[in-house]
């Protein structure tokens, strides 16, 4: 697996491939790796002839008081976890590269960013998409795989990919779990052992909607799922809802009762330091 950091170096790379007809699949990545992200680039490996994985800590996606600083970062071991799967590239630009004084253009998707966590991340879902868009320039993938976890985010790069005529095909990949249920993300490194019991409060939601949705004879308003959720995981010690939302999830407006195409949306805070997210369909089709 080669290491590439500068930008220049990553787009002719990426020039010469296509010369000899490759497919490139690209999986972005914040790095921190962990089982999930293996599984998209597992998955890229098998849809693309070079899987390039970008490792980049993107500054402008993250808003004042947020855990930039603190974002696990190691670097060497990213890199074994990435040769380990057939990664062909790792490409972990500096903010410098990315970034060059006098840098003053941004990337907006103006209504899929604007609620959920864009309400309470003014700005993210920009940084999101500037960023994407550079790693599409510079690497100039056929195809590009998101997680859902990220369920927002990847609405919004859809989004993003089909106003501006981008000739990526964009990939999701469900959601990868620990055992517990718990999705796996970079922040449960946060989480010491007893506040990853508490974390649950997420997964156990899902499951209880679902069962909700399952065994009701009629559709069921969202608003009174969406109320009995929240109320459920403010009673679990240490947990603190930030939002509970069923939508449509193609255009991610709030649903008025409970469809086939429904999806919940929730975001919560543990011991007031570790914000989580999770998501899942309602409706076993």
């Amino acid at each position: 697996m080669k290491l590439v950091q500068h930008p220049g170096e990553m787009a002719d790379l990426s020039a010469l491939w296509r010369q000899e007809g490759r497919k490139i699949a690209l999986v972005p990545t914040m790095g921190s790796f962990h089982d999930g992200h293996l599984a998209l680039m597992g998955q890229a490996r098998q849809l693309g002839d070079r899987v390039v994985v970008s490792l980049f800590v993107n500054p402008i996606q993250f808003g004042p008081g947020e855990d930039l600083a603190a974002y696990p970062r190691d670097l060497q071991k990213d890199r074994g976890l990435a040769a380990s799967v057939g990664v062909d590239v790792l490409y972990a630009p500096s903010a410098q590269e990315m970034y060059p004084p006098g840098f003053q253009t941004t990337i907006r998707v103006a209504a899929l960013a604007k609620g959920l966590c864009g309400a309470s991340r003014p700005g993210h879902f920009d940084g999101v998409c500037t960023v994407v868009m550079k790693l599409f320039q510079q690497i100039m993938p056929h195809l590009a795989i998101f997680g859902e976890k990220d369920f927002q985010q990847l609405a919004v790069i859809r989004r993003m990919t089909r106003d501006l005529d981008l000739a990526v095909s964009i990939i999701a990949h469900p959601t990868v779990r620990e055992e517990s249920g718990l999705a796996m993300s970079s922040r449960n490194g946060y989480l010491q052992e007893g506040e990853k019991e508490q974390a649950l409060c997420l997964y156990r939601a899902i499951c209880f909607a679902r069962e909700l949705v399952k065994t009701s004879p009629f559709p069921l308003a969202a608003a009174d799922v969406c109320g009995q959720i929240a109320e459920n995981i403010n009673t679990t010690p240490g947990c603190v809802v930030e939002y509970v939302e069923i939508v449509d999830a193609d255009s991610l407006e709030s649903c008025e009762t409970i469809n086939n195409n429904s999806r919940l949306i929730l975001a919560v805070t543990v011991n007031r330091k570790v914000r989580l997210i999770d998501n899942a369909g309602l409706v076993e089709l």
